[in-house]
C-alpha cells in the first residue's frame, strides 16, 4: 500500500519482496537510512521517505506513551513507554524521568547523556539539572544499550551509586535505574540492586 505502484522495470509486488528480501522484519528495515533505500530498484527519496514516515508512525502507535501528570505504576510502565523510542539506537542514550512527590509524570528529560556504542559517559551534575529546575522529588533514570542485552554493566552499577549519591545531597530520591534492550530490559529496583 505504501508503495502504491511500480515502475517501468517493476511492480510495486516486485518492489517489495526486494525490500523484503534484504530487511527480514520491521525493525531492521526502521533502522536503515534513507539512502540505503533509494540503492533498491524502484525506490526513490520520495518513496523512500514515504517508507521511513509509515514507519516512524508505526513505531508510535504501538508504543505506550506516559504523559505529564500520569503516575507511575510499575517498571514496566516505563519500558512500555521508552522501548519504541530507544531500540535500534546505535548509542547510549540516558533520560531521565522527573516524578512529583505522588509519583507523577512532571516531564521527561530526554538530552541527559547520549554515548558511544558501549557507554554513555553520565555527570551527576547534568542528571539533575533539570530535576532540579523543575522541582522534582524523584528521578527514574532510563537508558537503552545498543547491544540489546540490558545485563547491567559494572559502569552502569558504579554510575547509579554515583547518582542515589548525588541525589542525596541535593535531596532528590532515585526510584530506579532501568535498562532497556531489545524486547526486555532490568529494573534496578525489581532486581533489589538499588543502593
Amino acid at each position: 500500500i505504501i508503495i502504491r505502484d511500480g515502475t517501468i522495470n517493476y511492480s510495486a509486488v516486485d518492489i517489495a519482496k526486494e525490500i523484503l528480501s534484504k530487511y527480514s522484519d520491521f525493525r531492521s528495515l526502521s533502522s536503515v537510512s534513507i539512502r540505503e533505500l533509494c540503492k533498491i530498484d524502484g525506490i526513490g527519496p520520495a518513496r523512500a521517505a514515504q517508507i521511513k514516515a509509515a514507519l516512524a508512525i508505526a513505531k508510535r502507535f504501538s508504543a505506550t506513551f506516559i504523559k505529564p501528570g500520569q503516575q507511575f505504576k510499575c517498571s514496566n510502565d516505563i519500558f512500555k513507554h521508552f522501548h519504541e523510542q530507544l531500540r535500534g539506537k546505535k548509542q547510549e542514550v540516558f533520560l531521565a524521568v522527573l516524578l512529583d512527590n505522588k509519583n507523577r509524570i512532571i516531564k521527561i528529560e530526554s538530552d541527559v547523556s547520549a554515548g558511544s556504542l558501549t557507554s554513555s559517559i553520565v555527570h551527576p551534575r547534568e542528571a539533575f539539572k533539570a530535576a532540579i529546575r523543575e522541582s522534582a522529588a524523584s528521578v527514574i533514570f532510563v537508558h537503552n544499550h545498543p547491544s540489546g542485552d540490558p545485563e547491567p554493566s559494572k559502569e552502569d552499577i558504579q554510575i547509579t551509586n554515583r547518582l542515589v549519591d548525588a541525589g542525596n545531597i541535593v535531596g532528590i530520591k532515585i526510584l530506579d535505574h532501568i535498562i532497556i534492550g531489545n524486547e526486555q530490559y532490568i529494573s534496578f529496583k525489581d532486581r533489589g540492586i538499588m543502593p
